[in-house]
């Protein structure tokens, strides 16, 4: 009888949440959605834009890419008041300066247009969602799984970062450290941070190092894309290619070749592309009705899925992309 009850409670919860995205508006068609990269010669950021250009296609949205060669926060100032005047239906915008633009989105969101920061973003008051690419600790686990996988969960490992007093690695590597507490991680050991001071030279000088120190080195993480490549760099024509796994935060253009010749198997960073896609998707859902941008709403984002909106209008995009030999060759920035 408890189980039947269970049951049809279950069935219930399914109904109701069936009955709410049946109730959900759907996307509008024919929207106006103007996206603003911090410039438009960069590689990263045509590849983020791409991600746009792709989700206006399949919800039949008008997508218009526009930004100046420079990355200046005064750069972007006439394209957002261009969009005013063309009356666009929302400004997907990767801001040069938190606070430079505010006086401009302020504008903006005065004539009833829809604000949403990818990659970069603003103060909260200049924008309504915030799409970033990862969370701290999604970045910090991630690589640990990564390296414990290309070891065989098994052996010493080590962290080369950037600066000692470096913000974002020194929360990555403590999220590093709670991820290295699980069970499945008690045959590895983190037997050194090292620091390069994302300068190239320290960096190549630091994991020379490493494998020099620690002779039972199997694998080492470096969440810097200066480290990752300095670290190749001497890697490559080490005796230790191939038996130390290398991995960290790097860029497709100067992974590559490490990639291909075997030095670096596997790498992660974030996909650039589905912060465009996403951040398009979660625009036509604030013009649509669908989301107002409060916590703990929830919309469908196309091939990426569901996302909720969490604390001040972010959305975390979703775990750090991994780039190995198989798929390098997709990437160009």
């Amino acid at each position: 009888m408890k189980s039947r009850s269970l049951l049809l409670s279950a069935l219930a919860l399914g109904s109701v949440a069936t009955l709410a995205y049946a109730q959900t508006p759907a996307l509008k068609k024919g929207l106006k959605i103007t996206l603003l990269p911090k410039n438009i010669n960069n590689p990263y950021n045509v590849i983020e834009t791409s991600g746009g250009t792709e989700a206006g296609k399949e919800i039949e949205a008008n997508v218009k890419i526009v930004g100046p060669s420079d990355a200046g926060a005064s750069s972007q100032v006439s394209y957002i008041n261009t969009a005013i005047a063309q009356k666009q239906d929302a400004l997907v915008l990767a801001a040069n300066d938190a606070n430079a633009l505010l006086p401009y989105l302020a504008r903006a969101k005065a004539s009833g247009m829809k604000i949403v920061t990818m990659d970069s973003d603003t103060a909260v008051s200049g924008r309504t969602l915030f799409i970033n690419q990862a969370n701290s600790e999604g970045i910090g686990r991630a690589q640990v799984q990564l390296v414990g996988k290309l070891i065989g969960y098994k052996g010493d490992i080590a962290v080369l970062s950037a600066t000692p007093n470096a913000t974002n690695q020194n929360t990555w590597i403590k999220w590093m450290q709670e991820e290295l507490k699980l069970p499945k991680y008690k045959d590895m050991k983190l037997v050194k941070i090292a620091y390069g001071n994302d300068d190239d030279q320290k960096s190549f000088t630091e994991m020379q190092g490493l494998i020099q120190a620690y002779p039972n080195l199997k694998g080492v993480i470096s969440p810097t894309t200066v480290g990752i490549s300095a670290g190749a760099r001497y890697l490559s024509t080490s005796p230790q290619k191939g038996k130390v796994m290398l991995t960290g935060l790097g860029t497709p253009n100067q992974m590559r070749a490490f990639v291909k010749d075997g030095t670096v198997t596997a790498f992660q960073l974030w996909n650039p592309a589905d912060v465009g896609y996403l951040a398009t998707y979660a625009a036509a859902a604030l013009v649509s009705g669908q989301i107002t941008g409060k916590e703990g709403e929830k919309f469908k984002a196309g091939k990426l899925g569901e996302y909720t909106i969490g604390k001040n209008g972010e959305i975390i995009v979703g775990p750090p992309y991994t780039f190995d030999k198989a798929n390098i060759d997709k990437f160009d920035f």
